[in-house]
């Protein structure tokens, strides 16, 4: 079943605007194909959505007080005819929800009954409206391309909603940006066709005199002499002289161009606060330093507050489909990892502290267990759990 885009508009879409004869801030039109054409908005999109695309997805369940991977249809979401592999299918879910604020994922149940996979379905493509008499309250209808409409409820749809006004669909970020993104989108053309033009000249000579000018085959012959005196590494450092009756008047960086290459620094800084991703991870540094721990607390600031924002409510739709007992969730360990040196020295001081056993702090570096490192080391004057205070003697 393939589904089509619905065509949508906002009320300040320079489309609608045109149509009702009403003026235009003469902004582009903003969809997400000409959005992921600003080569910030595909690295932001493609960082934050393959950054979760990366991480396990597990299922858990509780166990003697704690949490045990599970099996369940999460290991293969995307389903076992190789429609997606797991990372393809958390990457497209991370990819609708940070573009259009939802993500549809139509239910696939096998013979028996039991649901065995997840199919994404585009946003734009699916119509949400409430419907009390429906379960989960609400009616969701799939505009296919053939023209036909597929209705379905929540036994057979699950939707991951993000930041909402109403409940019913979340916002589109690249509807509330369409301002933002359509000054950067302009950017790109006006310089695309700046240099296409080829108006890129290092100056111009005219004749010192106002009344006289250049007649016949001068202009040519000025500029090769010029060319020839000027230009080159052979001429780098060298002095060159003009006739008397020549002027030359280089061409310098206006105003307008200078304002128009710092726009072009902020479209990038936009894009980062729409997004919420580092400037640094966009390549955009001049502001910062890219060194020490300032940029590694930037790194674990993305998984704290962008890449969560994301992975929750995912994980939290996709624990009401599992068995009673299970959760869903995405494990990101390795993503937070800290470095070599600090992580030896977090393991060591639990180990010495009773946390944790030598063998466990082994696992943890990838190392062969050794005879005796299951056993706790407690630290020195405490005596094993459960064992009554030491006196003041006995401690001595």
């Amino acid at each position: 079943m393939e589904a089509r885009s619905a065509p949508t508009m906002s009320v300040g879409d320079p489309a609608l605007l045109a149509f009702l004869g009403l003026p235009s801030d003469g902004s582009t039109t903003v969809t997400e194909s000409t959005a992921l054409t600003l080569s910030a908005v595909y690295r932001a999109v493609s960082l934050v959505a393959g950054s979760i695309g990366s991480l396990p997805l597990r299922t858990l369940t509780e166990t003697d007080g704690q949490k045990v991977r599970a099996k369940s249809f999460l290991d293969s979401p995307g389903g076992r005819d190789r429609r997606f592999t797991a990372s393809e299918w958390k990457q497209l879910v991370a990819t609708h929800l940070l573009l259009h604020g939802n993500a549809f994922l139509q239910h696939v149940y096998n013979g028996a009954g039991a649901l065995v996979a997840l199919y994404p379905v585009h946003p734009l493509s699916v119509e949400v409206e409430w419907d009390d008499r429906r379960p989960g309250g609400k009616k969701f209808t799939i505009h296919l391309e053939d023209g036909k409409n597929v209705v379905l409820d929540s036994t057979s749809m699950t939707q991951v909603m993000g930041l909402s006004l109403d409940g019913l669909r979340g916002l589109s970020c690249i509807e509330k940006a369409r301002v933002s993104l359509s000054t950067g989108i302009s950017g790109d053309r006006q310089a695309g066709r700046m240099f296409s033009s080829g108006l890129s000249i290092s100056g111009f000579i005219t004749p010192d005199a106002a009344e006289s000018d250049l007649e016949g085959d001068e202009p040519e012959v000025i500029k090769t002499a010029v060319n020839k005196a000027f230009t080159g590494t052979k001429n780098a450092g060298s002095v060159a002289v003009l006739s008397k009756a020549l002027k030359f008047h280089p061409m310098t960086l206006t105003a307008a161009d200078a304002q128009f290459i710092e726009s072009r620094a902020f479209s990038v800084e936009e894009v980062s606060r729409w997004f919420g991703v580092p400037p640094h991870l966009l390549s955009q540094v001049e502001k910062q330093t890219s060194w020490g721990s300032g940029v590694a607390e930037q790194n674990r600031g993305l998984a704290r507050y962008t890449l969560t924002n994301l992975t929750t409510p995912i994980q939290e739709r996709l624990t009401l489909l599992l068995p009673l007992g299970k959760t869903a969730e995405f494990d990101y360990t390795a993503f937070i990892k800290p470095a070599p040196e600090d992580e030896i020295a977090l393991i060591l001081s639990e180990v010495n502290g009773g946390l944790i056993t030598p063998n466990e702090g082994r696992r943890i570096r990838n190392l062969p267990p050794i005879p005796g490192g299951d056993t706790l080391r407690l630290p020195a004057g405490m005596g094993p759990a459960g064992s009554p205070p030491k006196t003041e003697g006995e401690a001595e």
